[in-house]
C-alpha cells in the first residue's frame, strides 16, 4: 500500500486541503468542549427539585455541584497529560463514553448517592473536550504550516466560558419539559454526537515508540498523579466546605503539596514538569488569572442569581432572563474581537470591565429598577467574552508544544479552583441567606480579585510580544 493511501487510512484530516483548516474538525470540537460547562452551570436550578424528589437536604445536593468540580478539577490536567501522550482522538472518544455512562445513570438514579456519581463520571467524562481541541488546533497549525485561524480559538472561548452563562436558563427548560431527570438525559444523545463526530472526523494517532502502550503507561507518571490528586482532593474538600473542625485538611494539604514537587522534580518524567513550568512565568501568571477571572464569574454567576430571587424578589423565570445580556454580550464581544491579534489590551479592558462590575454590585438593592439589573448584566458580559478567549490564546502561545493538553488542562484546573472559591465565599456571605447585604460583601470579594487580576495583568510585560493566531 502506497503512503498517500496509509495517510488517508489513518487520518480523516489528510483529506483535508494541505494549506487550510479542516473545519470539519470544529463540530466535535466545539460539541466536546461544551458539555462541561453547561454540566457545571445547569445544575444550579436542579438542586432543589432533586432534595425534594430524592428527600436530601442542601448539604447533600451541595455534593452535585463539588463531585463535578473536583472530578474536573483533577481530570483536566490529566486527561491533558493523556491527550499529549496518546492523541485528542483516544481520549475524546473515551470521554464521550463516560459522559452517555454518566448521563444514562443520572436518569435512572433511585438516591443522592447514586446521582453524585453520576456528575463525576459526567466531570470525568467532559475533561477531554477542551484539551482535545486546543491539540487538535496545534495540529493543524503544524500540518499546514499556518497560525490556526483566529476564529476557532475564538469559537471554543466562546464555548468554554461564556456558554456557561445560559446552563440555568436551558436548566429551567429542560425541567419544564421533562423533570429534573431530563438535565442528565440530555447528556446521553449529546454523548452519541460526540461519538459518531469523533470517529468519523477526528485524526488517528498512532501510539510510537519501541514499547508502545507501556512507554505510555511510564511516562503518565502514577506516583506523581496519585500525589496530585491528594494535594488538590483535600485543599477542594476544604474550599467547599469552610469549617474550622477541617483546619488539619490543609496540612494534609502541604504536605501531599510538598511530596507532590520533591517526586516531580526527581522523576525522568514528571507528570508536571516544575522545571519548564517555574522556568515559565508568564504560563503561571496565565494561571493565576484564570483563577482570578473565575471567582469574579462564578460569584456572579451563583451568588448574583440567588440575590435576584431572593433579595430581589423575582421569579427563576425572570431571574434567568435578566442573565441572559451576560451570555449575549460575552459571544458579542468575543465575536468582535476575536480576530484582533493583541491580547494584553483585551485582558486590561476585561479587568477593568470586572471592576465595574463589581462597583456596580455594591449599589443593588430590593428596589433596583430592572432596567438597572440589565444594563449590569450587560457590562458583565464584556468580560465574560474577552478574557477567557485572551487567557485562552496566551496558553497557546506559552505552553511547551509537546505539553499543550496538559497546560490547557492545568488552565481549566486553575478555573474550577476559582469556582469552588466563588462558591465557597457565596456560602460565607450569604450565611444569613441572599441578602442585599450579603451581595454587597460579595461585590467587595469580587473587587479585590478583580483589582489582582488588573494588577497582575499590568504587570505581565510578557503579554505585550504574544499575539493571537493570524498576527
Amino acid at each position: 500500500m502506497n503512503a498517500p493511501a496509509v495517510l488517508q487510512r489513518m487520518s480523516p484530516t489528510a483529506a483535508a486541503a494541505p494549506d487550510r483548516f479542516d473545519r470539519r474538525l470544529i463540530a466535535p470540537m466545539i460539541l466536546g468542549a461544551i458539555l462541561n460547562p453547561i454540566n457545571s452551570s445547569m445544575i444550579a436550578v436542579a438542586l432543589i427539585p432533586i432534595g425534594i424528589a430524592l428527600g436530601a437536604p442542601p448539604a447533600e445536593t451541595a455534593w452535585l455541584v463539588s463531585g463535578l468540580y473536583l472530578a474536573t478539577a483533577i481530570g483536566q490536567p490529566v486527561v491533558g497529560r493523556l491527550v499529549d501522550l496518546c492523541g485528542a482522538r483516544r481520549l475524546f472518544l473515551v470521554g464521550a463514553t463516560l459522559i452517555g455512562v454518566g448521563g444514562l445513570l443520572g436518569a435512572l438514579a433511585p438516591s443522592i448517592g447514586v446521582l453524585v456519581l453520576s456528575r463525576v463520571l459526567l466531570g470525568l467524562g467532559t475533561c477531554s473536550g477542551y484539551p482535545a481541541a486546543m491539540t487538535l488546533i496545534r495540529g493543524e497549525a503544524d500540518r499546514t504550516g499556518h497560525d490556526s485561524p483566529a476564529g476557532i480559538l475564538t469559537v471554543l472561548a466562546v464555548s468554554t466560558q461564556t456558554v456557561a452563562v445560559i446552563g440555568p436558563t436551558l436548566g429551567g427548560f429542560l425541567i419544564g419539559v421533562g423533570g429534573w431527570r431530563a438535565t442528565f438525559t440530555v447528556n446521553v444523545p449529546l454523548a452519541l454526537a460526540c461519538l459518531v463526530l469523533g470517529a468519523l472526523y477526528l485524526p488517528r494517532t498512532p501510539i510510537t515508540g519501541a514499547t508502545g502502550v507501556r512507554a505510555v503507561a511510564r511516562a503518565v507518571d502514577p506516583v506523581g498523579i496519585a500525589l496530585f490528586v491528594a494535594t488538590l482532593v483535600t485543599l477542594l474538600l476544604f474550599l467547599t466546605h469552610l469549617s474550622p473542625g477541617l483546619w488539619w485538611l490543609m496540612a494534609v494539604t502541604v504536605a501531599a503539596g510538598v511530596a507532590l514537587a520533591w517526586w516531580e522534580l526527581r522523576t525522568p518524567r514528571p507528570f508536571l514538569d516544575l522545571r519548564v513550568l517555574g522556568g515559565n512565568l508568564p504560563l503561571l501568571a496565565t494561571f493565576a488569572r484564570a483563577l482570578l477571572a473565575a471567582i469574579t464569574s462564578y460569584a456572579l454567576l451563583y451568588g448574583y442569581t440567588q440575590w435576584l430571587e431572593e433579595g430581589r424578589g423575582l421569579s427563576p423565570q425572570v431571574a434567568g432572563l435578566v442573565l441572559l445580556p451576560i451570555f449575549g454580550g460575552g459571544i458579542v464581544v468575543s465575536l468582535l474581537t476575536g480576530r484582533r491579534t493583541e491580547i494584553r489590551g483585551k485582558l486590561v479592558a476585561g479587568a477593568f470591565s470586572q471592576v465595574l462590575v463589581a462597583v456596580l454590585l455594591l449599589f443593588v438593592d430590593a428596589g433596583s429598577a430592572i432596567w438597572f439589573l440589565l444594563v449590569l448584566a450587560v457590562v458583565a458580559g464584556v468580560p465574560q467574552g474577552l478574557n477567557n478567549l485572551a487567557n485562552q490564546n496566551a496558553v497557546y502561545f506559552q505552553a511547551d508544544p509537546e505539553r499543550l493538553g496538559s497546560s490547557a488542562g492545568l488552565m481549566r484546573t486553575f478555573f474550577y479552583l476559582g469556582a469552588i472559591t466563588a462558591s465557597a465565599t457565596n456560602g460565607i456571605v450569604f450565611r444569613d441567606g441572599a441578602t442585599t447585604p450579603g451581595v454587597h460583601e460579595l461585590a467587595i470579594v469580587m473587587l479585590v480579585a478583580s483589582g489582582l487580576f488588573l494588577v497582575l495583568t499590568l504587570a505581565d510585560r510578557s503579554l505585550a510580544r504574544v499575539r493571537a493566531p493570524g498576527s
